[in-house]
């Protein structure tokens, strides 16, 4: 009987036929090397199917090690096989086959949970809700199983429908749904409006489907329907995505034939120089754009060049600095390599990649350029700027550090529980704009909290447990001993105290938790800017126009 072979033997069968190939160069040259360790490999893989005391799954074996070769370049280099697809696919298009909703992960009933349903997606429109846990998808248990599990499981051809049944706080029996999957394209735009004295706001959270459409639709309507005489346009934590609707969002704003970027790479056909092609909207109109260290790839283009030809101020903080451009390349049996291919430039010639991978430490890791290494560059109108570490902004706005109580608050779901409890007791809030957390919503958070079995670390016991360490090992303590002793009980845990003190902070989490339960994305926007550090500076700049002309002329401030 004739035999064919599996997808294995014919990935093996390829690196053979690869390593033939690479043998048939002369010499000892680059070629030989790689023919030499692909015939290594080949042989390894082959031994191991043969002798190897247990039976190894090839899929798994190889796959290893592919994942760890492609780990020693960048974390942007990634391998998709077929079953993958849909996962490069929204990296790519911003879409994917769903039901349109965040899940998060309750440890304690270790089951996930309805975390965020986006408005107008499946999830929302059949009336799933922020706090559901989920039971049972098809009748399958989902006790147990991972978020990245349950999430493969809730994914699907668009289209198919099947059953989720989940467990909702405050009814008596489990709720069952009936669900098509739809193609998922997040927004990219999830809110614009009107801050003050006519500025604009347009939050862009992603460059990964057709953002620059919807950009220039928020901008017209803000424009032309709604007055406004200046923007700020928000680019905090956009991971980026295609370079090419950077370029075109960024062509809103600067003369058509202006050099937006170019990618430089080994081979000649990964450089390319990208130009603005259209004529733009607006030339004039004063831009301050809000970035962060989330701020990366596609992100930092726009914001890096517009910051080059002095088109706008960047304000808020450096931005994460990644300034490689990858490509995806097919691959047999349905996979996908997205390779980095090319590294791009800003109009300056800087280039803001933060990371060297190719030269890495002793101990394997990759370092950031250090700042003594950079180099200098200068806008259109002489400012300084440096290459080698993201978008220094023009303002910089120092990011406030969060208390220790709130991240614990966060991650034992204490602020989240909350908000589906108040949301059991209001079936409507005031709109986003004008919802206060009351005095009274505040106790009652606290009460919830008194009554938990909720613990959370000092930092400062654990400083003071490290001194004491120190200061007996150096035969300090028994002299400090009252000293220590007076510390201690000053540094004494105080659940009441530390809710009062850190307040602000708590009260701000809780009202944006429970904002998003009523408004979705849209809502929890508004709620974060009404307590906006960057958002004020920029109203700031923009409502002063001399202070902004000052900052983008070459006498101004620099971006160092």
């Amino acid at each position: 009987m004739k035999r064919y072979p599996n997808k294995q033997t014919g990935v093996i069968v390829a690196i053979a036929l690869a390593a033939f190939v690479f043998f048939s160069f002369k010499g000892d040259g680059r070629n030989f090397q790689l023919a030499k360790n692909i015939d290594a490999f080949t042989s390894i893989v082959k031994e191991l199917e043969m002798f190897y005391v247990d039976t190894i799954d090839p899929n798994k074996t190889i796959r290893q090690g592919i994942d760890a070769m492609l780990g020693s370049l960048d974390p942007y280099t990634v391998y998709y096989p077929e079953e993958d697809q849909s996962e490069l696919e929204q990296i790519i298009k911003g879409s994917y086959g769903g039901i349109g909703s965040l899940i998060t992960y309750d440890a304690k009933r270790q089951r996930s949970v309805i975390a965020e349903p986006y408005e107008g997606m499946p999830a929302q429109q059949v009336g799933l809700k922020a706090g559901d846990i989920l039971l049972e998808i098809d009748g399958l248990d989902l006790k147990g199983k991972n978020n990245s599990q349950v999430s493969e499981m809730l994914r699907g051809q668009v289209n198919t429908m099947f059953k989720l049944t989940v467990e909702r706080p405050g009814t008596e029996k489990p709720l069952t749904f009936d669900i098509i999957r739809k193609s998922i394209e997040l927004p990219t735009v999830p809110y614009y409006g009107v801050i003050e004295n006519n500025i604009g706001y347009i939050n862009l959270n992603s460059f990964s489907g057709k953002p620059a459409r919807t950009f220039k639709q928020a901008f017209l309507d803000l424009r032309e329907n709604k007055g406004i005489t200046s923007l700020i346009i928000d680019l905090r934590n956009n991971g980026g995505g295609l370079l090419e609707e950077a370029v075109e969002i960024a062509n809103c704003f600067v003369p058509r034939g202006k050099v937006i970027v170019t990618t430089q790479g080994k081979l000649k056909q990964a450089g390319n120089t990208y130009k603005t092609q259209r004529e733009p909207i607006d030339t004039e109109i004063p831009i301050a754009v809000l970035v962060n260290n989330g701020t990366a790839s596609s992100s930092e283009i726009l914001a890096g060049a517009l910051q080059d030809l002095d088109r706008a101020v960047i304000i808020g903080a450096r931005t994460f600095g990644k300034g490689l451009v990858q490509i995806p390349r097919s691959l047999p049996y349905g996979g996908m390599l997205k390779i980095t291919t090319s590294k791009y430039y800003i109009p300056s010639g800087r280039c803001v990649q933060a990371i060297n991978y190719n030269n890495r430490n002793e101990d394997g890791s990759a370092g950031r350029i250090p700042d003594s290494l950079t180099t200098v560059f200068h806008t259109a109108a002489g400012r300084e700027v440096r290459d080698g570490g993201g978008i220094s902004p023009d303002r910089i706005v120092k990011q406030e550090r969060l208390p220790n109580i709130l991240y614990y608050l966060i991650n034992d779901n204490l602020i989240f529980n909350y908000a589906t409890r108040f949301c059991l007791k209001h079936p409507t809030i005031a709109p986003a704009e004008a919802f206060t957390l009351t005095d009274a919503d505040f106790n009652d958070f606290k009460e919830m909290v008194k009554k938990s079995d909720f613990g959370y670390d000092l930092q400062s016991e654990k400083a003071l447990k490290n001194l004491k360490e120190a200061a007996g090992f150096e035969g300090y303590l028994e002299g400090a001993a009252e000293e220590f002793s007076a510390l201690e009980k000053k540094l004494t845990h105080n659940l009441d105290r530390d809710l009062d003190y850190f307040a602000k902070d708590i009260r701000n989490m809780i009202a944006y938790e429970i904002v998003k339960r009523y408004y979705y994305q849209r809502g929890s926007i508004i709620e974060q800017l009404k307590d906006d550090d960057d958002l004020r500076e920029a109203l700031k700049v923009l409502n002063h126009p001399e202070e902004y002309r000052r900052v983008l002329s070459a006498s101004g401030d620099s971006a160092v």
